[in-house]
């Protein structure tokens, strides 16, 4: 027996839930690595206010209702395969809503700017994504089946014969999926948790840190353990026991590599110190009504998604016409490229934001410009695109 648990002992699993709070199974394949998961559950205590006679509170009899929420945090890690989803992905299919999106390899005919033609037909629509060369790219438009349209060049020009790798890309939509997260951990005596109905309400990517982070923060219907559970709990007769331990492969991808492109234009921007892209669902649970103790669904609110950027400042044309554009409200687009690698990529594509006018910071030899958080718009459901490749 062991004199503690080691926190390094932990493992973790998700899946879509087939219905709100219904758990899902999970396989050895659905682990993934993170650096933390907080879950914590606390009771809603009535407050007393009758006479007894005393200072002391004297408790509350019958079940109360529960509020669970979450945070986790994980990093942007390698894929054994380019195109591969990571094992997060429920979590960002939870907090934007739509199915995931698989993209096959596809030969080029040619290519011109932000433009390709391709051999045969591509499949792809707008919000999906390419790979060539170590850089991913989202389709901003697909004028017929056998061109697409770029958000931003590839650095260097696909020729005829080439192949664009595969991807898998998310994309927001009205309704959102609840995720079923496992804590396990080890020696086996330990009491294992897990997570029935839990919704992402908040989501951040991170650039430039020591590694490319990822957050999720939310709600949940539930915070079950090995320890007290109980027959019927979450659709289970009992709690559902790990699946065979196999070793993760993977790396984290270090926070300074990647490509920023933002603008009209847009144009990359080489100095950008770090950067901070967020989407919030603004959720509500059913939880408030007569009878209730468990949440039974979950209600969206109006999606916010925000960008936030911090660059040094250079006399290029381009960062003239960004100043301007923040100035006068004029919409820009945003794709953030993290990591160079293939099986290695995440691309992050906000079509359309109007940049607020930023801050000067000038307390270094270099001039810095602060973009604060500068709000999102779309036309229906396309504020912003996360793919992997």
């Amino acid at each position: 027996m062991a004199c503690y648990i080691s926190s390094n002992d932990n493992r973790y699993y998700a899946a879509i839930e087939p219905a709100y709070g219904t758990v899902a199974a999970v396989t050895a394949a659905d682990r993934f690595p993170a650096v933390r998961l907080r879950a914590a559950q606390q009771s809603d205590i009535p407050r007393r206010a009758d006479k007894t006679g005393t200072r002391t509170w004297q408790g509350t009899a019958g079940r109360l209702r529960r509020r669970t929420d979450f945070g986790l945090e994980t990093y942007l890690v390698s894929r054994e395969q380019p195109g591969q989803a990571p094992g997060y992905g429920p979590l960002i299919e939870a907090a934007l809503g739509g199915t995931p999106r698989t993209a096959a390899p596809v030969q080029v005919q040619s290519a011109s700017g932000a433009t390709v033609a391709t051999s045969a037909a591509h499949g792809l629509s707008e919000g999906m994504a390419v790979t060539f060369g170590g850089e991913i790219r989202m389709v901003m438009a697909t004028p017929n089946a056998d061109t697409v349209v770029l958000a931003a060049p590839f650095t260097t020009q696909p020729g005829a014969g080439s192949m664009l790798g595969a991807t898998v890309s998310y994309a927001p939509a009205k309704q959102l999926p609840s995720v079923s997260l496992y804590d396990c951990w080890s020696p086996a005596g330990s009491v294992q948790r897990l997570l029935r109905g839990a919704a992402v309400d908040r989501m951040e990517i991170r650039v430039n840190g020591d590694y490319h982070e990822i957050g999720f923060e939310g709600l949940a219907a539930d915070l079950l353990d090995s320890a007290s559970f109980e027959s019927g709990q979450g659709g289970l007769t009992q709690f559902p026991a790990e699946p065979m331990i196999s070793e993760l492969n993977y790396a984290p991808v270090p926070g300074h590599l990647g490509q920023a492109w933002v603008g009209l234009g847009p144009s990359r921007f080489h100095t950008v110190t770090a950067a901070k892209i967020t989407v919030a669902n603004n959720l509500e649970a059913r939880r408030r009504e007569f009878g209730m103790l468990d949440p039974l669904c979950l209600v969206m609110g109006e999606r916010t998604v925000e960008v936030e950027f911090e660059l040094y400042s250079r006399d290029d044309a381009s960062f003239n016409e960004l100043y301007q554009a923040a100035r006068q409200r004029s919409p820009v687009s945003c794709l953030m490229q993290l990591g160079e690698v293939e099986g290695e990529l995440c691309g992050v594509y906000v079509k359309s934001f109007v940049p607020e006018v930023p801050e000067f910071i000038d307390d270094e030899n270099r001039l810095r410009w602060r973009f604060r958080s500068s709000r999102a718009q779309g036309t229906v459901e396309d504020e912003i695109y996360v793919a992997f490749g």
